[in-house]
């Protein structure tokens, strides 16, 4: 009987709050991006293996073994694009990473892949991610001076997600950095 009611209860409280669930989503610092994006990459590629930036965006091989590092602290209105002065802070601790990178490797380019969950069409859902990958960028060089050449956009929508779900997940509606200048020509 108690257990039913803590389990009930939990239940309700995930309905009722989903946003709590949100807030364990944290931002990276910029040191932790800094390490993730100069790890070094699962494989390496020989100068004449190399692909160009398209290619590498359409195979998922290349890309699971390039540094990356998932964000899932930047919050978007529900089907929309913008990144509100608010989510700034967050956006900041992206900017100092991607600085310490570049300070490191003038010539670095990092992949923003933006991904949402499975609610909504697919076609929606990948002109969004699309959209929301652009804006984070637009945001990382207007606000941040992070220099444009560094940056790549992609979005995937719905078709990596973090957890394979139709249902409304957050975890799934994040960006992803990705450094690709060890595998581009």
């Amino acid at each position: 009987m108690l257990n039913r009611r803590i389990v009930t209860a939990g239940l309700i409280a995930a309905l009722v709050m989903p946003g709590a669930a949100l807030a364990q989503a944290t931002t990276p610092s910029g040191a932790q991006i800094e390490r993730q994006l100069d790890a070094a990459p699962r494989m390496r590629l020989r100068p004449n293996e190399r692909v160009t930036i398209r290619e590498f965006k359409r195979r998922p091989d290349l890309r699971r073994a390039a540094p990356s590092i998932d964000i899932q602290s930047i919050n978007f209105a529900f089907g929309s694009a913008e990144v509100l002065p608010s989510q700034y802070d967050k956006v900041e601790n992206i900017a100092d990473g991607l600085r310490r990178v570049l300070r490191r490797n003038p010539r670095a380019q990092v992949l923003i892949e933006g991904h949402t969950d499975a609610v909504g069409s697919a076609g929606s859902n990948q002109i969004l991610s699309e959209r929301r990958a652009g804006s984070l960028k637009h945001v990382l060089v207007r606000e941040f001076g992070i220099p444009p050449r560094a940056l790549e956009t992609v979005g995937y929508g719905e078709e990596f997600l973090l957890v394979p779900t139709q249902n409304e997940n957050w975890r799934n509606r994040r960006v992803t950095l990705r450094r690709l200048d060890g595998f581009i020509r």
